[in-house]
C-alpha cells in the first residue's frame, strides 16, 4: 500500500490536525531548519522554538542562569539583547555545545509550533537531506513536508527543498508512495531549478529564490553557501513532547565552525 507525500507550501494552508497521524518535516532553508541543523549538529543541549521574543526570554530566565542563549531573527537581522542572530555561522561548537538554545524566527519556528501535532516532527534542510530521507522511509506514517514561507507567501527556497526530498522517496525502491498534487509540483520546481544537482547549482537556485535575495541585501551571503552544503550534517534534530528540538541520528557532534 502506497504512503501519501503532502507538500504544504506555507504554514496557514494546513490546519494543524491535518498532521496529526503523520510524519512532519518542516523547512525554513533560509535559514532556521539549516540553522537549527547545524545547532544540533555542533552539541546544543536543545533548542527551544519560540513563537515570540518574549517566550524566548522567559525560556531564559526559567532556566538556571548561564546555561540559555536566546538565538533568532526579526526582518532577518539579530534581535536586539539576543546573544544570536539566525546565522548558522553563529552557533560553533564553542558557542552552543552544552547550551539551551531559546529560539524565535519570523517564520521558521511558527511553522514548527503549527506542526507540532504531528507523531514524529523533524527539522529538514539540505545539510541533511539525505539522513532525513531515510528516517522517511524507515517510517510507515504518511509524510508531510511543511514549508515555512516568507510573512505569508510562498518561497522558492522551501519549495526547492521539498521537491529535492519528494524526489528522493519516489526514487526509493524500499516503498511505494503517492503525491499530492502539490508535492507534484514541488519536484517538478526542483527539476526544473537544480541544475547538475551540484553544490553550486543549489546555491544559484538558492541565489535566485526570494529569501536568497534578501540575504543578499543583508549582507548574509555566506549563509547561503552553507545552506547549499547538501548532506553536510548526518543529524536531524527532532521536536519532542515538550516543545524542545534534541539531535537524533549520528555518532556525536561535529566540529562545524
Amino acid at each position: 500500500m502506497s504512503r501519501l507525500i503532502s507538500v504544504h507550501p506555507l504554514p496557514a494552508l494546513f490546519e494543524p490536525s491535518d498532521v496529526a497521524g503523520g510524519i512532519a518535516v518542516v523547512v525554513d532553508i533560509l535559514r532556521a531548519s539549516t540553522t537549527i541543523t547545524r545547532a544540533v549538529a555542533n552539541g546544543v543541549d536543545c533548542v527551544i522554538p519560540c513563537g515570540t521574543v518574549e517566550e524566548a526570554v522567559d525560556v531564559r530566565n526559567e532556566l538556571p542562569p548561564g546555561t540559555c542563549l536566546l538565538g533568532g531573527e526579526r526582518g532577518g537581522v539579530r534581535i536586539d539583547g539576543f546573544d544570536l542572530s539566525n546565522s548558522p555561522a553563529d552557533y560553533a561548537p564553542s558557542v552552543v555545545r552544552g547550551m539551551s538554545i531559546g529560539f524565535t524566527t519570523t517564520n521558521g519556528t511558527r511553522a514548527l509550533i503549527r506542526s507540532e501535532k504531528a507523531d514524529d516532527v523533524l527539522i529538514g534542510a539540505f545539510v541533511n537531506l539525505s539522513v532525513v530521507a531515510e528516517r522517511l522511509r524507515n517510517s510507515e506514517l504518511p509524510v508531510h513536508i511543511v514549508c515555512a514561507g516568507t510573512n505569508g507567501q510562498i518561497t522558492g527556497e522551501d519549495v526547492l527543498y521539498a521537491g529535492a526530498l519528494v524526489e528522493q522517496l519516489v526514487g526509493s525502491t524500499a516503498e511505494g508512495f503517492e503525491m499530492t498534487d502539490s508535492a507534484q509540483l514541488a519536484i517538478n520546481h526542483w527539476r526544473q531549478e537544480s541544475g547538475d544537482g551540484s553544490s553550486d547549482a543549489l546555491e544559484a537556485a538558492l541565489r535566485r529564490s526570494r529569501g536568497g535575495r534578501n540575504l543578499i541585501e543583508l549582507g548574509y551571503d555566506c549563509d547561503i553557501a552553507t545552506a547549499a552544503k547538501t548532506d553536510s550534517v548526518p543529524w536531524i534534530g527532532t521536536l519532542n513532547e515538550n516543545r524542545t528540538i534534541t539531535a537524533s541520528v549520528g555518532s556525536g557532534p561535529q566540529d562545524n565552525s
